[in-house]
């Protein structure tokens, strides 16, 4: 019956449960046997694709417009009608390919996943897991109506980073300040939420009979390939290794910036007393000179891209009401990716574009693969394709290639975000710190104020060189302002586990850049058809957690930073 399934999004954007139900039921009656399982898994990987382009598309409706009650109804509806039979149905046929012993060509790791997912499911938490991304919903639209008044004007927090960057230490403090007040006015709304979502998480780690959620969350994530030792070996290396790094810079920074201490708001602005970097007017600016730098990387993956913005799946600007940050997601019926994003005209939004477009050539360069479970590469991955681009682009950034800066400033902002990468590592390790206590300790993290204060311990041991005082509030409040606390629990060491991967491949291309694009692109052509340390070996990479081997990195990042600050 699948050849009655449609083949265009706007033929099923109104469809609920009854409508996949009849493919669904189809699979699971079908003759399941060696001759028959190519076909059947490939009808399995439409009705899949199917569901998914519905989901993302909602999922993009609602984040362009938080104010959009249409959308938020339309997307509520999907979530709470399709979503949770569909994961029924997902079980019911994973179940059905496990118990066959059948194991398609190239299928290895997906059947891993699916054993696990298997093993893992209770129906008892199908609707509770429904609850939590509607919970989520939530926190986005807290987000997304936080703004202030500027200079007379409404602004949006995203919006108000650009005055961070005044060379004038007041208006930088005095923004900075307006911001977090800001913040704060949904502390008691946002410890609510965040109480609510956890006692939800601990009870489906109980359904599926963990210890705790950390536990669950090791194994929904399909984290085979690593451990929670492993990650506190890799926060202690950061401890070890990258702490005193970011020290040295922020030291710098004040020496340079002429001040005894750094404070909150001096962390964006030019030490030397520059301009800000402008690299783009808006939107449709930042698109052209991207594409321009793109097409320098790689002819085939500056092609992805100008099908991105010939099919408009390019939404780059910040406005009022749209949700905060930025994601790449996909619409597998027609095979292409979206980016979503809030650019203001920051520098910081040339490495947001960057990293996202970075996450859609990975998409376009698994889609050859047969069936949709190929194609779901593991996190820890694609975000080595999405950092790598940052830094695989970086020689193409200057006008002469069509790109935003000028060379001095090109140093500058490679200066920048090299400084980034190495502070980003505590900032993670803070995060990831934070949820493996919150979810190891769940008594303890249902009290706030014990979170603030687990938050602030980490702080302090991690976020060396800027000086807080006076703005505790703020500083223990620090986990409502990430996200992926609320919304993707335990999503986000692989952003640290990935910049290795990332570092290593701008490594590789100092010395020879075609290589290291070549196997870039191998690796991301393989989805997740390969283990973990499989695909970063592809890319020329290895899988590392340790101190001895993340010190070279971050010394070539810190020695980099001088040079180019020299320049």
């Amino acid at each position: 019956m699948f050849e009655t399934m449609p083949r265009r999004y706007e033929a099923v954007k109104d469809w609920d449960w009854s409508d996949f139900a009849p493919y669904a039921q189809d699979l699971m009656e079908r003759p399941l046997d060696a001759g028959s399982l190519p076909g059947w898994l490939g009808d399995y990987s439409r009705l899949l694709e199917t569901a998914w382009e519905c989901y993302s598309r909602l999922q993009v409706a609602r984040t362009q417009n938080t104010r959009d009650e249409e959308a938020q109804r339309r997307f509520r509806e999907f979530v709470q009608n399709v979503m949770p039979a569909l994961q029924i149905a997902n079980q019911q046929l994973n179940t059905r390919l496990v118990a066959s012993g059948l194991e398609p060509e190239n299928f290895s790791v997906p059947l891993r996943k699916m054993q696990a997912d298997v093993a893992l499911f209770r129906e008892e938490n199908v609707p509770l897991i429904v609850e939590a991304v509607q919970l989520g919903t939530e926190y986005d639209k807290i987000s997304g109506a936080q703004t202030v008044v500027w200079e007379g004007e409404e602004r949006t927090l995203v919006e108000m980073n650009k005055v961070l960057e005044d060379s004038d230490r007041t208006q930088r403090e005095q923004a900075w300040r307006a911001i977090m007040e800001r913040t704060l006015e949904d502390r008691a709304a946002l410890n609510t939420l965040w109480v609510r979502l956890l006692k939800i998480r601990r009870r489906i780690a109980a359904n599926a009979g963990k210890a705790d959620f950390r536990e669950y969350a090791w194994e929904d994530r399909h984290r085979f390939d690593y451990s929670p030792k492993d990650a506190a070996t890799f926060r202690r290396a950061i401890l070890e290794v990258v702490v005193p790094a970011a020290e040295r810079l922020y030291q710098r920074q004040a020496a340079q910036l002429g001040v005894d201490r750094l404070r909150p708001w001096d962390l964006d602005v030019d030490a030397q007393g520059r301009l800000p970097l402008r690299p783009f007017r808006d939107g449709a600016d930042l698109e052209e000179k991207s594409a321009a730098i793109l097409k320098q990387v790689d002819p085939t993956l500056g092609g992805y891209f100008e099908t991105m913005r010939a099919q408009r799946y390019l939404d780059l600007d910040n406005r009022k009401g749209k949700a905060p940050g930025g994601y790449c997601t996909s619409f597998p019926i027609e095979g292409l990716p979206f980016i979503f994003m809030n650019a203001v005209g920051l520098h910081r939004d040339v490495r947001t574009l960057l990293h996202e477009a970075g996450h859609a050539f990975h998409n376009f360069e698994a889609r050859s693969l047969k069936y949709a479970q190929q194609r779901l590469y593991p996190i820890e991955f694609g975000e080595v394709a999405s950092m790598a681009m940052e830094l695989l682009a970086t020689p193409y950034l200057t006008e002469d290639f069509g790109g935003y800066f000028s060379l001095p400033d090109a140093a500058r902002y490679r200066a920048a975000h090299l400084a980034k990468i190495i502070h980003f590592f505590p900032y993670m390790a803070v995060v990831d710190g934070f949820q493996d206590w919150a979810y190891t300790h769940a008594d303890a993290a249902e009290d706030p104020a014990k979170c603030d204060a687990k938050w602030s311990e980490l702080w302090d041991q991690y976020m060396r060189g800027v000086d807080w005082s006076g703005f505790e509030d703020a500083k223990v409040t620090g986990w409502h302002r990430k996200l992926h606390i609320f919304r993707i629990p335990f999503y986000y060491i692989e952003y640290g586990l990935a910049q290795l991967g990332a570092l290593q491949i701008w490594r590789n291309a100092l010395e020879d850049p075609g290589k290291a694009l070549q196997q870039y692109r191998s690796a991301l052509a393989l989805g997740g058809t390969r283990s973990i340390p499989g695909l970063y070996q592809a890319a020329g990479a290895a899988f590392i957690f340790d101190a001895e081997q993340i010190a070279p990195l971050i010394a070539l990042a810190e020695r980099t930073v001088s040079e180019l600050e020299a320049q």
